[in-house]
Formats: C-alpha cells, sequence, structure tokens
C-alpha cells in the first residue's frame, strides 16, 4: 500500500449554526490546517497515489479566503469539514481540520 499526506494551510471565515448560545455564532476567521491522507495499492499512470497539486486545487482553491458558510453546503464544523474534505478525493482515507492550537476534528472513512 502506498501512503501520502498534505498539508495545506487555509484562511477562511465561518459562522456555526447552533442549538445553544456560543460565541462561534458570530462570524469569525481562523488560520485552518487541514492534513488530507490518501492510500492505494497501486500507483496511477504517472508514479502516483494523486497528485498533489490535485488536492491543493479540489481543498484549498475551494476553501482559502472564503466565507465557508457561502461555498460548503453544511454547517461548517471542522468535523464537517474533514468529511468533506475526504469526500473531496477518490483516494482520500482521512482528513484533520486544525481551526486552531489545540482544537482538531478528524474523518476517517
Amino acid at each position: 500500500m502506498y501512503y501520502i499526506q498534505k498539508k495545506l494551510e487555509i484562511s477562511a471565515s465561518h459562522h456555526l449554526v447552533l442549538d445553544y448560545e456560543s460565541k462561534c455564532s458570530q462570524l469569525h476567521g481562523h488560520n485552518w490546517v487541514i492534513t488530507i491522507y490518501c492510500k492505494a495499492a497501486t500507483l496511477n499512470q504517472n508514479g502516483m497515489v494523486v497528485d498533489f497539486t490535485e488536492i491543493k486545487h479540489k481543498i484549498k482553491d475551494a476553501l482559502d479566503h472564503q466565507d465557508l458558510n457561502d461555498v460548503l453546503p453544511f454547517n461548517p464544523t471542522a468535523e464537517n469539514i474533514a468529511r468533506w474534505c475526504v469526500e473531496q478525493i477518490p483516494t482520500c482515507y482521512k482528513a484533520t481540520v486544525q481551526e486552531s492550537e489545540g482544537n482538531i476534528a478528524t474523518f476517517e472513512k
């Protein structure tokens, strides 16, 4: 099995839709650190699990310098963003989303 990981740094804002009072319900921003984990039993025709540039295009280009509430069709919690990242790359099996130091969510399929 071949494994790769790609770390991305993204600046983006969001607010959370919650059923309780929280300062996170107000628009605010983070310097997110997203790590994408991919694997494949065989390499593609170019000798790769997936091109790192493809990961950048599908994740960073979609989210960087955006209001995540405007570009994602769900409540943009770190957990939901991690799941969305995994869904964007066919060979991706796990993603971690760090919204601030010490606050990290992981989704693994």
